[in-house]
């Protein structure tokens, strides 16, 4: 997504460090992301992405670094934070007993929203659970219940939210389901940080895609970008370029533990974030 040079980001991270105990997770993480785009940050298990995410939520303060979401500090404006975003974890955080439509009043009520009803009748159509409103949610598939999470989540017009491995445990279906929400969610500008480590689900849904490893990002670009740094394989002729896997395989190599201090074997030649619109 194009956006002008003095486009202020939605969300800034600088200089991001934790660690917990003798384990360092972040290094020096640095990144922003632009209002109403689909950023990616991509890593394998335990490269940190769940605790960055955590950080930029208040949920977790950090050893070092500085963070603004919407223009407010992490560290010293989190209750404005707050109120500007919203988070969905790795598993939906619906209840069960209660029907698709009652959950999502349940949080209308407890943001003070006037006619939760209405609200939850306008997302239940928004995301196609309409249909399946009255119903329990423990009758509902996994696709169904991550649409009524996300949908939940949108509850009171978040500037910002934060995806934690949405697909994580669904089938192939739920997950194209999944994807057209997010979709739907940047068209009409709502800004999405989104983890996950499924190369194609980078590929189909970011706009600018981040690279973790070891606790630093080791490369942050947009997709046509980042296949730059590999050369394009030839087979017979055939110019072949390389896949989001074949980048993300080459730079963080075999050795994936977080805190390795193993040197990726590709360098990133992508511009720095700040110095981008």
């Amino acid at each position: 997504m194009s956006v002008s040079a003095s486009a202020v980001p939605a969300i800034r991270v600088r200089g991001m460090e934790k660690s917990y105990k003798s384990l360092q997770v972040l290094r020096g993480v640095d990144f922003d992301v632009a209002a109403g785009s689909i950023f990616a940050l991509l890593g394998s298990n335990g490269a940190g992405k769940t605790t960055m995410v955590r950080i930029l939520s208040t949920l977790l303060k950090p050893d070092g670094g500085t963070a603004t979401v919407n223009g407010f500090g992490v560290a010293s404006e989190p209750v404005r934070v707050r109120e500007s975003i919203s988070l969905t974890g790795q598993f939906a955080a619906v209840d069960e007993i209660l029907s698709g439509r009652e959950n999502l009043m349940l949080v209308a009520r407890l943001r003070q929203l006037k006619d939760p009803g209405k609200v939850a009748d306008d997302l239940l159509a928004r995301f196609d659970l309409a249909g399946a409103g009255s119903r329990k949610v423990s009758t509902y598939s996994g696709g169904m219940r991550r649409r009524l999470d996300i949908a939940m989540s949108l509850i009171g017009e978040p500037k910002v939210i934060f995806l934690d491995e949405p697909t994580t445990g669904l089938d192939p279906e739920a997950r194209i389901e999944v994807w057209q929400v997010v979709k739907e969610l940047a068209k009409q500008g709502t800004t999405v940080l989104l983890t996950t480590q499924y190369l194609d689900e980078a590929e189909q849904l970011a706009d600018w895609i981040a690279i973790l490893h070891g606790g630093r990002i080791i490369a942050n670009g947009t997709l046509a970008e980042l296949k730059r740094l590999l050369p394009p394989g030839e087979v017979q002729y055939v110019e072949k370029q390389p896949t989001l896997e074949d980048i993300f395989l080459a730079l963080v190599g075999k050795d994936d533990k977080v805190g390795s201090s193993a040197t990726p074997v590709v360098a990133s030649s992508v511009a720095s974030r700040e110095d981008r619109p």
